[in-house]
Formats: structure tokens, sequence, C-alpha cells
């Protein structure tokens, strides 16, 4: 009883302190801000810690895209973990009982064969009506048992498909929650970098095309500290909502950092990827952004935009800093463009075209 007491004592302080460290830093009050910091007061996770300690001696603060860093990298896989060890045991349990069931009826068929074998063995020779009637009433007693056992391994194996289908559910739900990033909807860092790693890889081996897109919303964290983390979210919904809509073929769209985004384009050459690239700089430009508390029109934002294309025999690394280096020299030369690989090779990049 008194160890309880002193757990309980020691919830509440946690949870105290981790309210007055998310205050402190500016923390949105959502359960992955919540679970981060209980987390480092509790000190469960030394990395964690480790990694919150670096950031805010380097900088001071942390952010909200930092926080979720953070979450996804220490907390997220462990409850996945958790989900599936969970749904593993009832798995496991579920085919026990019916592996039971079915050891239960093998018995009771092998009993009625018996049964019907003694029946016929009864009848050979003169029999009278009076054991006759005692073969059959064995008959039927034996018959009714196999019947019953039979009705009863239905009805569990029903119960047994139906948990299956639910478990089935479950582990499909927690193996899309662990390649999407919650606030967009689309890929997140992991599955970005598995499927840009498997897209180089196919390229690599049967000489196919490929292009990778690189985006960064401009001025996002003077944008975030203007209006908030939860307009910040607004914004990086918006441009996760543009790229789906703007991209209709086979593609990887993910969210990969704080504002940054990526898109893996299989089979696609450098001017395809290039116009996929200014569709969406473009359809970002043309959005004006509303505050859903207020109504309040907050204006316009825009992207920053790198293209690069695979060559053979090339690293996913090599593409991405590539890539990377595109949308870096777009931010240089005075942001919401669209520069390319070829660009830079050429020296070019500097004549693309602000909306």
């Amino acid at each position: 009883m008194l160890q309880n007491l002193i757990d309980t004592d020691r919830s509440f302080f946690i949870a105290q302190r981790a309210l007055e460290l998310m205050r402190t830093y500016g923390a949105s009050a959502d359960p992955r801000s919540y679970e981060v910091w209980y987390t480092f007061v509790s000190g469960d996770k030394p990395g964690l810690n480790e990694a919150i300690k670096a950031i805010t001696a380097e900088r001071g603060s942390i952010s909200e895209s930092d926080l979720e860093a953070i979450h996804d990298q220490y907390l997220s896989h462990e409850r996945i973990a958790r989900t599936t060890e969970a749904a593993s045991a009832t798995m496991l349990g579920e085919i026990d009982q019916v592996m039971g069931m079915i050891d239960e009826a093998l018995g009771s068929t092998a009993a009625y064969g018996e049964s019907l074998e003694e029946f016929s063995n009864g009848l050979s020779g003169s029999v009278d009506r009076n054991r006759v009637r005692d073969l059959l009433a064995a008959a039927v007693s034996a018959t009714h048992q196999v019947t019953q056992t039979n009705r009863q391994l239905e009805a569990r194996l029903k119960e047994t498909r139906a948990e299956m289908e639910s478990l089935r559910e479950t582990l499909e739900n927690v193996r899309v929650e662990a390649v999407t990033d919650p606030v967009t909807g689309i890929s997140n860092r992991k599955h970005f970098q598995d499927m840009l790693h498997k897209a180089v890889e196919a390229a690599d081996a049967h000489q196919t095309p490929l292009a990778l897109v690189v985006i960064d919303i401009d001025h996002f964290k003077r944008f975030n500290d203007l209006y908030g983390h939860l307009t910040g979210d607004q914004v990086l919904r918006l441009v996760g909502m543009t790229m789906r809509e703007q991209v209709k073929s086979r593609a990887t769209l993910a969210r990969f950092g704080g504002e940054e985004f990526g898109i893996v384009l299989p089979d696609a050459g450098p001017d395809e990827a290039r116009s996929v690239a200014e569709a969406i700089r473009q359809s970002v430009l043309n959005r004006e952004l509303i505050k859903r508390s207020t109504g309040e029109s907050l204006g316009r934002i825009t992207v920053s935009v790198g293209v690069a294309s695979f060559r053979q025999g090339e690293t996913a690394m090599s593409l991405l800093e590539r890539a990377d280096q595109s949308m870096y020299a777009a931010k240089r030369n005075g942001r919401n463009r669209t520069v390319t690989d070829g660009d830079l090779q050429s020296g070019t990049d500097q004549l693309s075209e602000v909306a």
C-alpha cells in the first residue's frame, strides 16, 4: 500500500514538472510533447534526455519539430512494439485455444469411429431386438456428441476468425502509423529514406530514370513564431495536401524534417520532375491561408524547391545531397522558385523565374 502511494506521488510530481517544462519552452499541449517531457523528467530514456539537453544548450530553446523528431526516435517505436507484442500474444492465445478444440474434436471423431465399428460388429451374427436397440442408442449418443463438438468448434473458429480480423486491422493501423507523419498524413522520414534507397537500387539495376524533389517552406520559423504552432501545423498540412493533389504518378510523398518535404519520383526524367515541382510551387503560392479560429487571412506562403535526377552508380545519399543543394540555391536566389541540379551544373540557377 505504501509503495503504491509513493509511486502515485512520484507520477504526480513528474507530471507537474513536465507541464512546467512545456510552459517554459513553449511546447504545445499535445500528447506527444507531454510524453517527451514526462519521459525527460522521469529519466527513463537517457538518450532522450541527452538529445534535449544538447538542443537546449545549443539554441536555448527547443522547437515543436525537434520534439516531434525526438518522439519519433525514442518513443514511437516502443508504443508500436508494445502494440505488436500484445497483438502477437493474443493471436498465439487464440491459436492455442483453437488447437485444443481441434484435438478434442479429433478425439471425439476417433471415439465416434470406434462406436460405429462396435455397432457394425454387434450387428454381425444373430442379435435380438434389445441388443439392436442398445446398439442404436449408443450410435445415436455418439453421433450427438460428435455433432455437438463440431458445432462448438465451428462457433469457436468463427470467433477466432473475427478476432484475427480485428488483430489484422490493428496491426495494419500500426504499420500505417509507423510510416506516416502525424501532422500532414503523408510519409514520415523513415519511410522516405527506405523508399528512396529502394528507388535508387531499382533505377540503378534497371537503368531507369528517377528524380527527387525537395521542398522547403520559406520563412517558416518566422511564421511559426508569429502565429503559433497550431497555425504552423496548418501550413504544413496545406503543403502536404497540395503535394497529394499535384502528384498523380507512382511516387512517395514525405515530410522528412520540420518544414522540409520530399518526393521520390520513379521513372521520371528531369523535365517531368521540374514540371511536378513547379506545379506544387505555383499551387502553394496561389492558396490564401485562413486562420481557422478567427477567419483571419494570413496571406500566402511560398516554397523553395530543389530537383535532382539520378545518375547511374550513385547512392541515395548523393542524390539527396544534390536535391538539397538545388533547394538551397533556390533559397539563395530569392526563394519561391525551383532550381534543378541541371541548373547548378550549367550555372543558370539564377535565371529561374519567380511567380
